[in-house]
């Protein structure tokens, strides 16, 4: 597949990587002469201009793309290129960096095909590594819907249940369900919940909290603070790098 990525900095270059070393042909759009060259070094074709003109997408290949990456820290450009590959019939992906903010995502969503916040991603990481090893946060749905992961324990008052004797709270629902040490896979009513099982569950951030009680067994205390509004508000701050948030793209 082809694939155009606006933006060479450090998500734009490490979705490239990935790209290529899958196979996919890749062509990038920077301007940033600097970080243009770093791409170039790294054996990439890169068009130098603004991601946002629609003839410097043209030289990059856009009428012939699979899909585009609009993967610069400019928030703007990025929804232009996006509008441009539409133009064209490609698949289009656009990264936002600002405060993650309902209205931000609405007022995108329905004109791109998929939207990715990095910081959010990397904080999703963070708090997975902080909170240990019952709790995997996996993906943000939505800014007020999470998908996580919970390994049922030993204090867990649905130790012992069924599935179908299970009773989460109404705006969460399990997804999966899994054995110790076996695949993941479809629940059915009849599966028993034990230590080391795990549960998928897609929650409102408004419930982690008490879906944690049930599924893990923590405290109401520790599992408020845990769950928090979901937005992991300082793991997103420890992945933050200044440089993260120079990628041009095409503008300085």
């Amino acid at each position: 597949m082809r694939f155009v990525i606006i933006g060479a900095g450090r998500v734009g270059l490490r979705t490239a990587r990935v790209l290529r070393d899958e196979g996919h042909d890749v062509t990038m759009v920077e301007r940033d002469e600097p970080t243009l060259r770093r791409a170039r070094d790294q054996g990439f074709t890169v068009v130098e201009g603004d991601g946002s003109r629609e003839d410097v997408l043209e030289d990059a290949g856009v009428t012939e793309a699979d899909g585009v990456g609009a993967l610069t820290g400019d928030l703007n450009v990025n929804f232009t290129a996006c509008m441009i590959a539409n133009h064209h019939g490609c698949r289009t992906v656009m990264r936002i960096d600002e405060a993650y903010r309902e209205g931000i995502y609405r007022k995108y969503a329905e004109q791109v095909d998929e939207i990715i916040y990095p910081e959010r991603l990397g904080a999703i990481g963070a708090k997975n590594a902080l909170l240990g090893g019952t709790i995997r946060a996996i993906a943000d749905i939505a800014p007020h819907l999470q998908v996580v992961e919970l390994t049922i324990t030993t204090e867990a008052p649905v130790n012992g249940y069924s599935i179908s004797e299970l009773q989460l709270p109404a705006d969460a629902t399990v997804l999966a369900f899994g054995k110790r040490d076996r695949d993941l896979g479809i629940p059915t009513e009849d599966l028993s919940l034990e230590d080391g099982d795990r549960l998928v569950v897609l929650a409102d951030f408004d419930v982690l909290s008490e879906v944690r009680q049930i599924l893990v067994g923590e405290t109401a205390t520790r599992a408020a603070a845990n769950a928090g509004t979901g937005s992991s508000s300082a793991a997103t701050e420890l992945q933050r790098d200044p440089e993260t948030d120079s990628d041009t793209g095409g503008v300085n």
